[in-house]
């Protein structure tokens, strides 16, 4: 895990909160550390999707290491910068960010390689 740009020591000891890591699907791993967006609807109100629920300690430490990421790999500074300028939030891009970064370290641990 420690491969992934913006991962480090402390972020893998903090995924250990997470044992289902490489064991299930990225929509269900997402909604597991909360990084999933959920509609938040009810009758004719229509807000904004939000991330809920999930293990905070996780969601934290991805949080951290997908600032990481952006400044260390281009292939995640070009995504934030496009989610950034699609939505206008960058608190958003940086959650969208952790998402990914999240799908590629359960990917890692699924298929037992080294981030490419």
């Amino acid at each position: 895990m420690i491969s992934v740009p913006g991962v480090s020591k402390i972020t893998s000891f903090s995924l250990a909160h997470l044992p289902e890591l490489g064991q299930r699907s990225p929509k269900s791993i997402a909604a597991l550390a909360g990084l999933a967006p959920f509609d938040n609807k009810s009758g004719k109100l229509n807000r904004r999707s939000q991330i809920q629920g999930g293990r905070s300690r996780v969601r934290r430490a991805l949080y951290m290491a997908a600032l990481g990421a952006i400044r260390a790999c281009e292939r995640f500074r070009t995504f934030y910068t496009a989610i950034a300028a699609r939505s206008g939030s960058k608190k958003l891009a940086i959650i969208a960010v952790a998402r990914k970064l999240l799908v590629v370290l359960n990917a890692i641990i699924r298929d037992k390689k080294a981030f490419a």
